[in-house]
């Protein structure tokens, strides 16, 4: 029964209880001494009973049973007492610890912002719902990110200079090209992500780019060969996605989802947060920018922080590379503060983030709600920022130019940082726990990998194409026969399903076959898989190697590295470093 029922709401106090009495049947109100009395339904109370000592004046008083002494009415806000003897008092209640509050209290916050379920909670859904701008992913994209898998988000910073105050910056017509891009990568545990710059003066192939017009209509946008990387967007009309499909060709690492910003977005975020710390190792005077801040930590948000990201002149070399730099201190301060109790346990901030963030940004078709953002933030909220490094696609100034502007990739060891993030491999080290039967499974991979291995010449092989490129099998063929001398191999053709992974399949007594060839071909033990042996056309048994869609070429070693090349400019998001 509410309280309502039993006398008007403005006489109760919230702290009060209705009990039952056992000695009536009915339900009694238990007030505090000041509390006035409240009327209630059934039959009319008693007088105060005189064996009951101290019971206020007006109050209407249970009957007590023989033998048994009441206590005195307890005052709101007076200490406990003791429990008279033979009675059991009431347990105390366990104190949560003040690191329990916080988890709770900034999951609650987390909670009105993306999921708004107190009151109002649907109309504010709605609200940001309606703040969000998507545009078609065109099919540039895996479809969307998933939570048991590794996630690929392309973040696209484009130069367009729309809102106040904006078109004093630079080209104020520009088209909004691909200004800032970064592809970050988040491991499948979670426990790791790298954030991949990639350079607006880079030089690269734009392929062709299948776009959504304006009326629902598609067009194809044809490539381009040796441009500048930031041309993927903007230019002769190409949209995100266009950007998306260049940094797929780049890599070879297709995004699951992109987001696009633009001036404002910089200037609203930070404002929302309450600023950014960043730290300057020297005094700034841009004129460009319009940057001007002294040596040393400062808090910077709307146009200066705009201002900050935009800089380029005064740090490093003055160039693209070295803003870049700048750029990746401010984002490591950013998810610093982003994720700090003074942003999480602050619902007016959280508030302010959520508008912020819905507004500021324009998202793919696959990310168009707020109960997708909900989920991917939840996704990366996992992620510890020590683990959170930033680096830049590694390149070289381009050879063909005498005035250097343009820079190209640096073969040397831009592949292995793309195969580095393709393979889910993390640029920190990160320490995981394993299960034992995880840990029984990596023992017995390794185990196959140990051991004799016979001569090349004793390797008997056939090859299918299980999901490799088109004429992967004979590529590889010919190369393990004229380059390593395992010429008791033949291309079996393709195999009944495709693979996304490369297998060899072996009986038990050609395991040291199997150990060579995964020598060769540094395959790793999870590839190698015991098994069978088939009979190929001189009746022979014969190993079988399936090549999967992590082929990369004929004479592409399988090994994927531990650790980025010598020379591979990285940082991590926890570290506080001063822009020189």
């Amino acid at each position: 029964m509410d309280a309502q029922g039993r006398g008007q709401a403005g006489d109760i106090d919230p702290a009060d209880q209705w009990v039952l009495n056992p000695h009536t049947g009915e339900y009694e109100l238990r007030l505090t001494p000041s509390a006035p009395q409240s009327g209630i339904p059934g039959p009319r109370r008693a007088a105060p009973s005189p064996n009951r000592a101290g019971a206020p004046a007006g109050r209407a008083a249970s009957p007590v049973a023989p033998g048994r002494t009441v206590p005195p009415p307890r005052r709101r806000g007076a200490p406990p007492q003791e429990p008279l003897p033979g009675r059991r008092g009431r347990r105390p209640a366990k104190k949560k610890s003040t690191a329990k509050k916080a988890v709770l209290w900034t999951g609650g916050a987390m909670a009105f912002v993306l999921v708004a379920a107190a009151g109002g909670g649907y109309l504010y859904i709605r609200h940001l719902n309606g703040n969000i701008t998507s545009v078609s992913d065109d099919g540039a994209s895996t479809g969307g990110f998933q939570t048991d898998k590794a996630i690929n988000i392309l973040l696209i910073g484009t130069d367009k200079r729309t809102g106040a105050g904006n078109g004093s910056y630079g080209d104020k017509d520009s088209v909004g090209h691909a200004d800032t891009t970064i592809l970050l990568h988040v491991s499948k545990d979670r426990t790791n992500a790298t954030a991949l710059s990639i350079p607006r003066d880079l030089i690269v192939d734009v392929p062709d780019c299948e776009t959504t017009q304006s009326d629902g209509t598609t067009k194809v946008i044809p490539g381009t060969d040796d441009v500048r990387f930031n041309t993927s967007l903007g230019q002769d009309e190409r949209t995100a996605s266009c950007t998306v499909r260049t940094v797929t060709e780049l890599t070879g690492i297709q995004a699951d989802n992109f987001m696009v910003a633009d001036f404002n977005a910089v200037k609203t975020l930070t404002t929302a947060v309450g600023g950014v710390e960043v730290c300057l190792a020297k005094d700034i005077d841009d004129e460009d920018s319009k940057l001007k801040l002294s040596k040393g930590t400062h808090t910077i948000s709307g146009e200066q922080a705009l201002a900050f990201v935009r800089t380029r002149h005064s740090v490093g070399f003055g160039g693209d590379l070295s803003r870049i730099g700048l750029q990746q201190q401010f984002l490591s301060a950013l998810m610093r503060k982003l994720k700090s109790n003074d942003t999480l346990t602050n619902p007016t901030k959280m508030i302010k983030l959520a508008e912020a963030g819905t507004k500021a940004l324009t998202v793919d078709s696959n990310l168009d709600s707020i109960g997708k953002l909900k989920d991917l933030g939840l996704e990366l909220g996992k992620l510890n920022v020590k683990n959170l490094t930033f680096t830049t696609v590694p390149v070289v100034d381009n050879p063909t130019e005498k005035v250097k502007a343009t820079v190209v990739v640096n073969n040397a060891t831009a592949p292995t940082v793309f195969d580095m993030i393709k393979n889910d491999v993390s640029f920190t080290e990160v320490k995981k726990k394993a299960g034992a039967s995880k840990n029984a499974e990596a023992a017995e991979e390794a185990a196959r990998l140990k051991g004799t291995k016979s001569a090349a010449s004793e390797v008997r092989l056939r090859i299918l194409n299980g999901g490799a490129a088109a004429g992967s099998a004979q590529a590889e063929l010919e190369y393990l026969q004229n380059e390593e001398g395992v010429l008791k191999s033949e291309n079996a053709g393709n195999a009944d399903a495709a693979l996304s992974k490369t297998t060899l399949e072996y009986a038990p007594d050609q395991a040291d076959q199997a150990r060579r060839l995964a020598d060769i071909m540094g395959l790793s033990g999870a590839a190698m898989k015991p098994g069978k042996s088939v009979t190929n056309a001189q009746g022979l048994p014969t190993m079988t190697l399936t090549l999967g869609k992590d082929f990369k070429g004929a004479g592409v070693s399988f090994t994927t590295a531990t650790k980025a090349p010598e020379g591979v400019q990285q940082s991590t998001a926890d570290k506080v470093e001063c822009a020189k």
